[in-house]
């Protein structure tokens, strides 16, 4: 998961980038599975899988150029029953 900070773009803006990223991922062996946003602090969290974070990071490089501030390897955890 990667996170854009101090973002100054519209969940439009932000929805427009996605959609490049996901024209661009196959280049990379990347895909693109959901992003969040956060107007009010100016964040944008994408989640993508990929074989390394360097390979999400191209992705945003070459898709519109908006690189992320950090890149954390996450793991999605089990629901509680």
């Amino acid at each position: 998961m990667d996170v854009h900070r101090d973002v100054d773009a519209t969940v439009d803006d932000v929805i427009e980038a996605h959609e490049k990223d996901v024209e661009t991922q196959q280049e990379y062996d990347v895909e693109y599975l959901n992003y969040w946003v956060d107007e009010d602090e100016g964040a944008v969290f994408c989640l993508f899988e990929g074989p390394s974070k360097e390979a999400g990071e191209k992705v945003h490089e070459h898709a519109h150029g908006l690189t992320a501030d950090e890149i954390h390897k996450v793991h999605q955890g089990e629901p509680s029953h």
